[in-house]
């Protein structure tokens, strides 16, 4: 069955999709806001929020969730990224009304305990002390901040140490009041169910919530950039990597689509989910070119849908004693021929299908 496009009176837009191949249904819940909503001083907060919605409120006591949703044979989790931040859920489709009855309570009555806020300032600057090990982390957020020098895309999704240092309960709950609303709210619901059954549940749990004022409106333009820049990270990492990005259009730009085919084309498709994926890249342009030379043990190409304009990036893990310059070189001359010879058609037709 085709899926079905809802708003309720509060502004919950809602799309639904049957699914009957297994028992099973997921929700998910997207919230329009993410790093790009984030003023300096505050980076890392909406991750933070997300943190604080797994602590509770009055209906769900501090661990009740976990063990609600693992007894009814389900899993659920969240994620925030540059412009949104989800919450899923995946149970049998009998019990998914526990999903929708979590959702809609954490909605608007998520606690903000003092103590609990304080523990999850030490859990999320623990994980980013643990990313800063990686070489590569640290190497594609100095890139990324190079990059834009004026739009809040320049800031990690977890946040800077000094900002995570110095947030406050009352600047998490005011972030929380702003952007958990059903009309700033998107639930995506897929699985073994009736859709008149699925919307009926949805507005039980959802319809009485009010809406909230629309969120600020983010209007950061980032400048075109007028010479290249270049990062170089030193350190005692032996594996050495090479990232190159350029300024790349948003989702809704004309020339999205055939990048997404160009980035499938370089180093193979990874898809239009959440979290992309890594794609079968072996027989690609970049792998042929870098790893099958030996001249490095890893390549990709990177590009994903933003709302505002983004980057279409190179990552390569060099071979031992190679130099950057001559990955850098080779890159450059795959993106040379592509410019002056087009793709191959089978090439084309491969990269589409993926």
């Amino acid at each position: 069955m085709d899926f079905s496009r809802t708003t309720l009176d509060n502004g919950l837009q809602i799309i639904l999709r049957e699914s009957h191949t297994a028992p099973v249904a997921s929700v998910w819940l997207f919230y329009r806001v993410g790093s790009r909503h984030e003023i300096p001083g505050q980076t890392g907060i909406s991750h933070w929020v997300e943190h604080m919605l797994f602590k509770g409120t009055d209906h769900f006591p501090p661990g009740a969730l976990d063990r609600m949703v693992a007894r009814a044979g389900g899993m659920f989790n969240a994620m925030t990224a540059q412009d949104w931040t989800t919450y899923y859920a995946t149970l049998p489709s009998a019990r998914i009304g526990l999903a929708l009855e979590i959702e809609s309570d954490r909605m608007v009555n998520a606690r903000f305990d003092a103590e609990e806020t304080e523990f999850e300032r030490t859990v999320i600057l623990s994980e980013r002390e643990g990313s800063e090990n990686s070489y590569f982390w640290r190497l594609e957020t100095e890139v990324q901040a190079a990059a834009f020098q004026v739009h809040s895309y320049r800031h990690p999704i977890i946040g800077w140490k000094d900002d995570l240092q110095i947030i406050q309960r009352d600047q998490l709950v005011q972030h929380y009041r702003t952007f958990y609303a059903p009309n700033n709210a998107l639930l995506v619901a897929t699985g073994d169910f009736d859709q008149t059954w699925m919307l009926g549940q949805i507005e039980a749990q959802f319809g009485t919530l009010a809406p909230a004022p629309q969120p600020p409106v983010v209007q950061l333009i980032e400048p075109p950039q007028q010479a290249e820049r270049r990062i170089i990270l030193r350190g005692p990492e032996p594996t050495a990597y090479l990232i190159i990005s350029f300024h790349a259009p948003a989702a809704t730009d004309p020339d999205f689509f055939p990048l997404i085919v160009l980035d499938a084309v370089l180093s193979g498709a990874k898809g239009l989910g959440l979290t992309g994926g890594d794609g079968n890249n072996r027989s690609t342009r970049l792998h042929r070119a870098l790893v099958d030379t030996h001249l490095a043990v890893g390549v990709e190409s990177s590009f994903r849908p933003t709302i505002d304009p983004d980057l279409f990036s190179f990552y390569a893990t060099l071979a031992p004693d190679v130099p950057h310059a001559q990955v850098e070189a080779v890159i450059w001359a795959e993106l040379a021929a592509i410019q002056q010879e087009g793709v191959q058609p089978a090439e084309l037709t491969k990269a589409i299908k993926q």
